[in-house]
């Protein structure tokens, strides 16, 4: 924990969530907005205090958007940069989604706070938007009488994987991924009285970014949710902090490669080539469908994987490199055939009292 001139958390009457107001007070004031029921596209608006709102563009996209911001609950300008990118970010895999880009969100009492400590604060939001592969796009600053930051962050996902507070069923496990009352912790911040060790255990799990949501998403047997393992790293500091991301979540092993410009190449296969889909949005796929399944296999049959999908980057020189690979991924586009490819390539091996993997070209592959 750094020692700074300034103590962010004294120019602040409250810190972190603790300064949202109280729900029976926001349903007084937005008692007399407008419904948004009337547009259709609207799938999640202020009706159900989700964590975001979610508009659906077309059959297979959905556009997700959420605002993020408080005051300080830690007195390290950086912390708290991070604190504050991570809680909003994780509102957009709270809804299923994955974070595209974002804005910044700049509230500082210009005459109070050296101008070094609001570098800081922004380069901590910039350092965890950039473990979650998205840029701060711009944004909006004012001066105000207390320090305040955080992110507007717009992500997307499929239809099929938004998850609402509402659809919560009785009976349904609730899981949680990050231990409860931190809020004790920053309690104890504000007060001088926390240890380095417990500041070490509260920055370590309110800069941990809740990405699991995202993937958790893909099942229909998630029905909520409240608040992807590729990064992009910008910088040699990009790339440190997200290593030391993984390492968090027990994360032991990471492959680094060149960053590949290019169009990007969805695509989800089954092993023996009974099933490939590949798709790309709004460009042609500019190789032939056998070189994508080589290189998509190959890496399926390097991690032992029969079921699979990810995201493959053709280059200018046609060469398909893959940066994402998942075992059992969503099929979001493809469910129904590749049910029927999925369950006959179980039995066929159930049959075969043997589960050698084939190898050869896809036999009912085709473009989406």
């Amino acid at each position: 924990m750094n020692t700074h001139t300034v103590r962010l958390t004294s120019l602040a009457h409250g810190g972190g969530c603790g300064c949202k107001l109280a729900p029976s007070v926001l349903q007084q004031l937005l008692a007399d907005q407008p419904a948004t029921a009337i547009y259709k596209q609207l799938l999640v608006g202020t009706e159900t205090s989700d964590d975001a709102a979610v508009w659906q563009v077309d059959d297979n996209t959905c556009v997700i958007a959420t605002t993020d911001f408080f005051m300080p609950m830690v007195d390290d300008p950086y912390d708290f940069g991070r604190i504050a990118a991570t809680n909003a970010i994780s509102d957009v895999y709270a809804m299923g989604g994955k974070p595209i880009m974002a804005l910044a969100i700049l509230g500082m009492p210009v005459d109070k706070i050296p101008v070094e400590m609001v570098r800081e604060i922004l380069k901590g939001g910039a350092a965890v938007c950039g473990i979650a592969g998205i840029p701060v796009a711009g944004g909006h600053s004012i001066d105000c009488p207390e320090p305040v930051y955080g992110l507007a962050v717009i992500g997307t996902c499929h239809p099929s994987q938004v998850r609402r507070n509402a659809d919560a069923r009785p009976g349904d496990a609730l899981i949680l991924t990050k231990a409860i009352g931190v809020g004790v912790y920053s309690a104890a911040v504000k007060k001088g009285l926390l240890t380095d060790a417990g500041y070490a255990e509260m920055i370590a799990t309110t800069t941990l970014l809740n990405r699991i949501g995202a993937d958790l998403a893909k099942s229909g047997d998630v029905h909520a949710m409240t608040t992807d393992d590729v990064v992009f790293a910008r910088t040699p500091d990009a790339l440190t902090d997200a290593l030391a991301d993984f390492a968090a979540r027990d994360i032991e092993r990471a492959a680094l490669q060149a960053h590949v410009e290019g169009i990007v190449v969805k695509f989800y296969g089954v092993a023996d080539g009974r099933f490939f889909r590949c798709y790309t949005p709004g460009a042609e796929i500019p190789v032939a469908l056998p070189t994508l399944w080589d290189a998509a296999s190959a890496g399926a049959a390097a991690l032992g994987l029969d079921v699979f999908g990810g995201d493959l980057v053709v280059g200018a020189d046609g060469r398909p490199v893959i940066v994402d690979l998942n075992d059992w991924p969503s099929f979001a586009r493809c469910r129904d055939e590749a049910a029927d490819a999925i369950a006959g390539y179980v039995v066929d091996r159930v049959a075969a009292a043997s589960w050698p993997r084939t190898s050869g070209q896809p036999t009912e592959g085709q473009y989406g």
